[in-house]
């Protein structure tokens, strides 16, 4: 690993998740992170974009917890099954980190509906370059195609152990089909086939109702901040 800036606490703000609370990161800027060192990252909570690895470090908050699927004993549920059929017309196909130009436009299409035109959210071409498309370690794009039409990308990091999802994007106009759903079901599924253990699906908290879906891919493990050990519920 090579740090470009020590470990350090960012200032208090308020918190996207949790209203009437704030919010602050311990971050470090890194690249040439192998993947055992990326490994060990994943299991003490950091997340990643490109280079910016992060975890929260709230004074009194402690309900923003890493959930980690475990892959190799993962079964759909019955509504997750209806899913994988609704779909069964899209084509998956994993591929190097390489920007293109109609991912960022799926990207623009996505961030109008999901962000309501909030510029500041959505970002520029070179932010969302730096972002996602800076690479510190082993990642990759997962594509899904609909009659050769590119209806959503998700952007992996991969470990020695695991398979993370950065961000998913999908196009507006296939809403009904539950993409985000789908796009999971296919990554934990190309998690099992690489023999890896885990599937990172980032923060969960409990109260936020837009990350309830995470909750419903069993069995799962929630990290503990205070012991700091994994544990299903």
């Amino acid at each position: 690993m090579k740090l470009l800036s020590p470990p350090r606490i960012s200032p208090e703000e308020k918190c996207p998740y949790i209203e009437g609370q704030h919010a602050r990161h311990e971050f470090f800027l890194a690249t040439e992170v192998d993947s055992k060192e990326f490994n060990t990252c994943l299991e003490r909570g950091f997340r990643k974009f490109g280079i910016y690895f992060f975890r929260p470090n709230c004074k009194t908050c402690h309900k923003c917890l890493p959930l980690r699927v475990l892959a190799q004993k993962f079964e759909p549920t019955k509504s997750q099954k209806r899913v994988l059929k609704k779909n069964q017309d899209i084509s998956v196909s994993y591929k190097p980190l390489l920007y293109r130009e109609e991912i960022y436009q799926l990207f623009l299409k996505h961030s109008k509906i999901r962000f309501a035109q909030d510029e500041e959210k959505t970002g520029s071409r070179e932010d969302f370059i730096q972002t996602h498309f800076t690479p510190s370690t082993v990642s990759a794009l997962s594509e899904f195609y609909l009659e050769e039409k590119l209806v959503a990308v998700g952007f992996l990091d991969i470990s020695s152990e695991a398979t993370s999802s950065v961000y998913f994007i999908y196009d507006p106009d296939y809403e009904k089909r539950s993409l985000g759903i789908f796009g999971a079901l296919k990554e934990i599924e190309y998690t099992k086939e690489s023999q890896k253990e885990y599937y990172y699906l980032g923060y969960y908290i409990e109260e936020n109702k837009s990350m309830n879906y995470k909750n419903q891919f069993y069995p799962h493990e929630t990290y503990d901040w205070k012991k700091e050990t994994w544990n299903q519920p």
